[in-house]
């Protein structure tokens, strides 16, 4: 459970990324496909090269729906209820996946946000991640 204080400095440190939405979101996926060569399974249909319209698209889907959560964080199983259900019954995603892509957003934020990423910024954006990956593999139970 994220405390006050957890919320507030993942809402400020979210102001950053607001701005770059479309960039922080591809460069998680590309840094996803580069560490975890098994995830491209489920994007056999993208062009995975660096810059990939499609992947700075699908980027800013998930930096959008991570930005929804970020402003639901008190109400995470509504907030991600279609994206769980997509998830889960129609590309039928291995749910380690999220918190891979967890890991490797985790890494963006802290090259980008550099000392803003202070250790209090990662515990709770750690919290936070873990809590929508959570989330998101609800409907594999």
């Amino acid at each position: 459970m994220l405390s006050a204080d957890e919320k507030q400095l993942i809402l400020h440190a979210w102001e950053k990324v607001h701005t770059h939405q479309e960039d922080f979101g591809a460069e998680a996926l590309e840094r996803m496909f580069t560490v975890y060569p098994q995830t491209k399974t489920y994007f056999h249909h993208f062009d995975l090269h660096h810059g990939s319209e499609q992947i700075r698209r699908h980027g800013k889907k998930v930096v959008v729906a991570l930005e929804n959560a970020v402003h639901h964080m008190d109400n995470l199983s509504a907030a991600l209820c279609k994206l769980s259900d997509l998830h889960a019954y129609n590309l039928r995603v291995d749910p380690v996946n999220f918190k891979l892509l967890s890991h490797c957003f985790h890494v963006v934020l802290a090259g980008h946000l550099g000392e803003e990423y202070s250790p209090q910024v990662h515990v709770a954006y750690d919290k936070f991640l873990a809590a929508v990956s959570d989330v998101l593999a609800e409907k594999y139970r």
